[in-house]
């Protein structure tokens, strides 16, 4: 945390020219022409929040090992098992890996992070305590909660469930599934699992929903019914969801109420390749939306580059939004949407809140997003922690 700092002549989004008081750690002022030393020129550039990245699985990243070349087979337990054979072999530890991961984050301007760890009957809980130790590394800089997750299946693995507790009980805060019916193949036993974990230690729950059409809505319901009866109002999150991709517009809208109603959060990476939820529709439903990048440079796949100012690209190239106002929704989707999926009630740029900022050269947010300039300025409760896309420590 630093003492005082003054960015001068910087552009909200909604394009007042400001000066920006820091004061330890947080913004103390806002306003033209404000005192202060030392002073950062902002030069008419944009202030951004810290953008928020609400879904990876940075302790399976390949990053800095070489080019990850793809070698699974078509289908999701193809991935998976593809996975398994090729992380046995990697001898860079996770430190290493996930950590040049999150610089690469934070160079891009993402201060905010959920990771979901793997945990299985074959190594337990290592990546959890992996990862704890490397948030740790990273405290002061960056938020980071974890979800424990099941990936190579819940009850089809026994045990898993007894070292997801295990997980819980070392400080992971979110509760993890993956798709009940198609890979557990028990649907309500494995709700009555993960949302039984989530209630017992009171965490929140994640669950990866890949399964498509008629058999995902009818999960998505049933994921709305435990979170009332576990009461997860506000602490669960869908992520993928493809099968709201396919709904007819009358059943979409019934979900999409249920979705509001409970709080439920839909988490998206806006993909290319198959069905996506119709994000603005669901927005004018009520239904908070975020996103994220999913795997970064891993098993799955050699792309990504930790840039959410690109996955917000991605999203409107998705839908084809091109309008300022679906610019800023796609902007939205990555600070704001993601922040209140997280549960980031202290976030965003105003007086008294965490002074984590990017500084980048743009008119709007749509220019910020259709440029992505690598000139940022990136700044961590009142210290600048990176500057031209280098992650300064």
């Amino acid at each position: 945390m630093s003492g005082s700092m003054l960015l001068r002549s910087v552009r909200l989004t909604n394009g007042e020219t400001v000066d920006i008081a820091i004061r330890d750690g947080r913004i103390a002022a806002i306003g033209p022409d404000l005192p202060g030393e030392p002073v950062i020129e902002g030069k008419g550039r944009l202030a951004l929040p810290a953008l928020v990245e609400a879904h990876g699985h940075f302790d399976k990243t390949l990053w800095g090992t070489g080019w990850p070349t793809n070698s699974a087979g078509p289908t999701l337990r193809d991935y998976i098992a593809n996975e398994r054979r090729i992380l046995r072999d990697v001898k860079t530890p996770i430190a290493d890996r996930a950590g040049k991961l999150i610089e690469q984050c934070i160079a891009k301007g993402s201060l905010h992070f959920r990771c979901h760890v793997d945990v299985d009957p074959e190594f337990g809980t290592t990546h959890v305590a992996e990862m704890l130790a490397l948030r740790e590394k990273y405290r002061g800089i960056i938020s980071m909660d974890f979800v424990v997750f099941p990936q190579t299946g819940l009850l089809i693995r026994p045990g898993t469930a007894e070292i997801m507790e295990a997980a819980l009980e070392m400080g992971v805060e979110n509760v993890g599934g993956l798709d009940p019916c198609g890979i557990d193949l028990d649907p309500i036993r494995h709700l009555e699992t993960v949302f039984g974990l989530a209630g017992t230690y009171d965490r929140g729950v994640d669950i990866h929903l890949h399964d498509k059409g008629e058999l995902g809505l009818w999960q998505i319901e049933r994921i709305a019914e435990f979170t009332r009866r576990f009461e997860r109002q506000g602490r669960t999150v869908i992520s993928h969801a493809y099968c709201l991709g396919q709904a007819s517009e009358a059943r979409l809208m019934k979900i999409a109420a249920e979705l509001a109603e409970t709080g439920i959060s839909i988490m998206t990476t806006a993909p290319a390749d198959c069905p996506a939820p119709p994000v603005a529709a669901l927005r004018a439903a009520g239904v908070n939306v975020c996103m994220g990048s999913d795997g970064i440079r891993d098993a799955w796949s050699p792309l990504g580059t930790g840039d959410m100012l690109e996955r917000a690209l991605f999203l409107a190239l998705r839908f084809d939004w091109a309008k300022d106002h679906e610019l800023a929704d796609a902007f939205d989707c990555v600070t704001q949407s993601g922040a209140k999926a997280l549960g980031l009630e202290d976030y965003g740029i105003g007086v008294g809140k965490p002074a984590n900022l990017v500084l980048i050269e743009a008119e709007n947010v749509g220019m910020a997003i259709a440029e992505r300039r690598a000139d940022r300025t990136v700044i961590a409760s009142g210290r600048v922690v990176a500057e031209g896309g280098v992650y300064l420590g």
